[in-house]
Order: C-alpha cells, then sequence, then structure tokens
C-alpha cells in the first residue's frame, strides 16, 4: 500500500506541474499584447497578486521557516521568475502612468518581503512559529492571488464579455486549487488547504462565468469585425466617388463645390 508521504509527495510534483501551467497560462496574452504594441485592458493586478504570492511562499517553504518543504520552494521559485518577465513586458508596453504605477507596487512588495523575512528569522524562534506567522501571511496573499481577478469577473458580469478574463487561466487556477488542497489534506497543513480551497471555488466560479457569457462575447467580436469591414468598405465608396468628382471637376467648376458640400 502507498504510505502517505509517497502519495503526499507525488500530488506535490503533479501540483508543481500545473502550478507551473498557471505561471505560463498569461502566454497567449501576453503574445497579443506585443504584437499590439499594448496592454489594452489587460490589468496587471494578477500578475503583482500572483508575484507577492510567490515571493511569501518561497518563504514560508526554507528550511528555517517551514522544513520539508522542497516542492513548495521549487515551483514558488519557477513562479517568481515568470512572473517577473510577465511584468517586465507589461512595464514596456503600458503608458507612463500605468508603468509608473506597476514599479511602484513591485517596489512595495519586496521591501515587504524583505522586511518581513528578516523579521521573522531575528525575532522569531522556532520552526513552528514561524511556520505560524508565516503560514498566516501567506494564506492573505494567497486568496489574494486567487481574488484578483475578482475585479475582471466584474467586469464581465457588466460588459457581458469574457474577452478579457482568459479560459487558460481559469481552467489552470482550477486544477492548481485542487491538487495543493489535496496535498495540504493527505498530511493535514491548514496554511495550505485553506487558500487552495478557497481559490478552487473562485476558480469554478469564473469558469461559470465563462460559460454564461461565451456566446454573447462571440456575438460581440462578430459585431465588431462586420461593423469594420462595413468601415472599410464604405470608406471604399467614398473613396470612389471623390475620384469621380474630382474628374468631373477639370470639367465642370461646381464639382469641387459639390464635394465641399
Amino acid at each position: 500500500m502507498v504510505s502517505t508521504d509517497v502519495a503526499r509527495n507525488a500530488i506535490g510534483i503533479i501540483g508543481n506541474i500545473i502550478s507551473l501551467f498557471l505561471f505560463l497560462s498569461p502566454l497567449p496574452t501576453f503574445i497579443q499584447i506585443v504584437k499590439k504594441g499594448s496592454v489594452e485592458q489587460f490589468s496587471p493586478v494578477p500578475y503583482l497578486a500572483t508575484l507577492i504570492n510567490c515571493m511569501v511562499w518561497v518563504l514560508y517553504g526554507l528550511p528555517m521557516v517551514h522544513p520539508d518543504s522542497t516542492l513548495v520552494i521549487t515551483i514558488n521559485g519557477t513562479g517568481t521568475a515568470i512572473e517577473i518577465v510577465f511584468l517586465i513586458l507589461f512595464i514596456i508596453y503600458s503608458d507612463k502612468k500605468g508603468r509608473n504605477k506597476v514599479l511602484l507596487i513591485i517596489l512595495v512588495e519586496v521591501i515587504f518581503i524583505a522586511v518581513l523575512a528578516v523579521l521573522v528569522l531575528t525575532l522569531v524562534h522556532g520552526t513552528k512559529k514561524r511556520t505560524l506567522v508565516v503560514g498566516i501571511v501567506c494564506i492573505l496573499f494567497n486568496i489574494m492571488m486567487y481574488a484578483s481577478p475578482l475585479s475582471v469577473m466584474k467586469m464581465v458580469i457588466t460588459t457581458k464579455s469574457v474577452e478579457y478574463m482568459p479560459l487558460s487561466i481559469s481552467l489552470a487556477s482550477f486544477a492548481n486549487g485542487l491538487a495543493w488542497g489535496i496535498y495540504a489534506l493527505l498530511r493535514f497543513d491548514a496554511f495550505i488547504l485553506a487558500p487552495n480551497g478557497s481559490g478552487t471555488v473562485l476558480a469554478l466560479a469564473q469558469l461559470i462565468l465563462y460559460a454564461t457569457y461565451y456566446k454573447s462575447t462571440q456575438r460581440q467580436i462578430a459585431a465588431r469585425q462586420s461593423q469594420g469591414k462595413g468601415e472599410v468598405g464604405l470608406t471604399g465608396v467614398v473613396v470612389d466617388c471623390n475620384s469621380k468628382s474630382n474628374r468631373g471637376g477639370s470639367h465642370h467648376s461646381r464639382g469641387p463645390v459639390a464635394n465641399g458640400a
């Protein structure tokens, strides 16, 4: 029979793989941003929330804070690097106001993590107490990461469009929360279970919204495309009429007057 530790490690590895997909799931979004040269209406909030969440979980997984948490460190260290790359791209393709706001928030997050690490490692003694302190902070930021799309969900309900709520991120969030929730149950860890359990519920809500507003989104996109084609066609007609009028103007003095009217 498979022991609890073996099963937990296996689920942890699966959780690492799913988390990696979660961290990489915004790739199509950023490819779109780079192609268009603008972040458009995409929000940096999910990436900022994920960055600080990953950093605080790296701190949680350190041997001097919570021993035997290598799998927690590996995936969150990777996640930190990925989010930094995404935020650099976000900064490059944002306007000046958006760029400065993102840079300021990143600076605040880095200072916060540095101060927390120094205080915990110098003032709090023993891994149990350190686990408790950092674990509480982890719960707060993990819930923040999962809840960060709430603003986007509000926009989805208002506009009846899921265009700016990528399905890949919602699916990866659901699978990630489920995997780490099971991981936490196998050797009960409330600090991992609480945020990932709530994250699973929030991700499920996003998937329900996606299914609800998918058809209306397709109709809106189709309407924009047909309107764009109509504008192109109308422009062609106007240009053609103008060219005929200009040719007529060479023979009739009223041609340009008629165009001006």
